[in-house]
């Protein structure tokens, strides 16, 4: 090979190389739902008794055995560095874990900032199934408008949609599956509240609430808080149960 021969080669390579790393990193599920959600099943006294180390005998907004019993602490496999800074250890399964005192100090910074808002200018997303029957149980009791299944482009930027309306805050249930009403809300320069689990990046993101978020579980225990604290803000009448969110518990 001549030497110009050598030159473009590694050129090219190079080339490659740089539109590489340029790519946006996607986030891919290193677990799926379903096997998530099974393991969520398993929690146990062990469990139970190293996070009640972790939260230091602070009031915590529902009792820590139901975080663990939602497994709202549990994360994925894969820790961002976002999201590192949540996390204290992992599991003998791989799995992170998230502290349970910081998701229920993020929960009460979350609720502070989503009680300024009025419910006709707020709006959840949440596309994963997991979380379609919680999402439309926070809808029928705080009135704030939920999408499921579709989020549909459009709806709070394109002022000659029929269905248009505008917001002033978006909650999402994840921030790479729900990344349309990311992008729509940070086009508008709206904040942005989202559930994050550890393999999530928080790229312009207001309001983190690190946990499970593929968890039909973790997701509802989520939005019970949200909802129960929400309406007694705003005086409106509250009459549901953990349960009534999350499904049976253990």
């Amino acid at each position: 090979m001549t030497e110009d021969k050598k030159l473009k080669s590694l050129a090219d390579e190079l080339k490659q190389r740089l539109s590489q790393t340029e790519e946006p990193v996607k986030e891919k599920p290193d677990i799926s739902d379903k096997e998530i959600q099974e393991i969520s099943e398993k929690i146990t006294e062990k469990d139970i008794q190293e996070e009640k180390k972790s939260i230091d005998k602070k009031e915590t907004l529902i009792p820590l055995e139901d975080y663990i019993k939602c497994a709202v602490h549990l994360g994925t496999k894969v820790i961002t560095p976002h999201m590192r800074k949540y996390v204290y250890k992992r599991r003998a399964d791989g799995l992170a874990v998230i502290n349970t005192a910081v998701i229920d100090e993020k929960l009460r910074d979350a609720i502070e900032f989503l009680n300024k808002y009025n419910p006709e200018t707020i709006y959840l997303v949440c596309k994963r199934e997991a979380g379609w029957s919680a999402a439309k149980k926070f809808e029928e009791i705080t009135g704030i408008k939920a999408f499921t299944k579709q989020y549909p482009p459009g709806i709070t930027t394109n002022l000659e949609l029929e269905d248009f309306f505008e917001a002033e805050l978006t909650i999402i249930c994840d921030p790479w599956i729900d990344k349309n009403a990311l992008n729509d809300t940070l086009r508008l320069k709206k904040p942005v509240m989202a559930l994050c689990d550890t393999n999530n990046y928080t790229f312009k993101i207001t309001k983190i609430i690190p946990c499970n978020n593929k968890s039909k579980k973790s997701i509802g225990c989520i939005l019970f808080i949200l909802a129960r604290e929400y309406t007694k803000a705003k005086n409106m009448p509250f009459d549901a149960k953990l349960e009534d969110f999350t499904g049976e518990l253990e």
